[in-house]
């Protein structure tokens, strides 16, 4: 477990898949996190995902509870990893409407990168946001997250295109 001032980033438990699968679905999550289709996942996907979690595979995942236990709040970790140049791809949502907007995705995401820096040895954490999600852009900046490229109307959703922005913090960057 890794702690932050407001949230604990711990393994997934199988208790929490009844609770992953509705906050996986919840159409504001699902709107921010999904590339593709955003189709709602069935209970034997949310399954499949915690029994592939595997702390011997290159995605580490996460889940955010508050820090005194008593709420899971939604999920983090690592998508991609490249392990020759030091890189790291993470995703994070926070799934619990009520913990939105309140600094406990910051904490997160902070926890996430002392983990990724100091643990993995990363020199690069990187992510994608799409445009229309300026609350999460907000925040990645503030984590020390710089803006690194734009895919222009890369993203299809609820009727237009949008851009998909790429993001990048290096471990000195975050060491400052």
């Amino acid at each position: 477990m890794f702690d932050g001032k407001k949230v604990r980033l711990r393994a997934y438990r199988k208790e929490d898949i009844p609770q992953a699968l509705e906050y996986i679905n919840d159409p504001e999550v699902k709107k921010n996190l999904v590339i593709g289709i955003p189709f709602p996942l069935k209970l034997e996907d949310e399954e499949k995902f915690f029994n592939d979690l595997s702390a011997f595979k290159d995605m580490y995942s996460f889940a955010i509870e508050t820090l005194d236990g008593s709420k899971y709040i939604g999920g983090c970790g690592t998508n991609k990893v490249d392990w020759k140049n030091r890189c790291a791809m993470v995703g994070i949502f926070i799934g619990d409407e009520q913990y939105r907007s309140k600094g406990y995705g910051r904490d997160a995401v902070r926890v996430l990168l002392r983990f990724i820096f100091d643990e993995m040895n990363m020199n690069k954490v990187k992510l994608e946001v799409f445009s229309f999600n300026q609350r999460a852009i907000k925040s990645y900046l503030k984590c020390g997250f710089k803006q690194e490229g734009t895919l222009r109307q890369e993203i299809f959703r609820e009727g237009r295109y949008h851009d998909v922005i790429m993001m990048g913090v290096l471990r000195s960057e975050w060491e400052k």
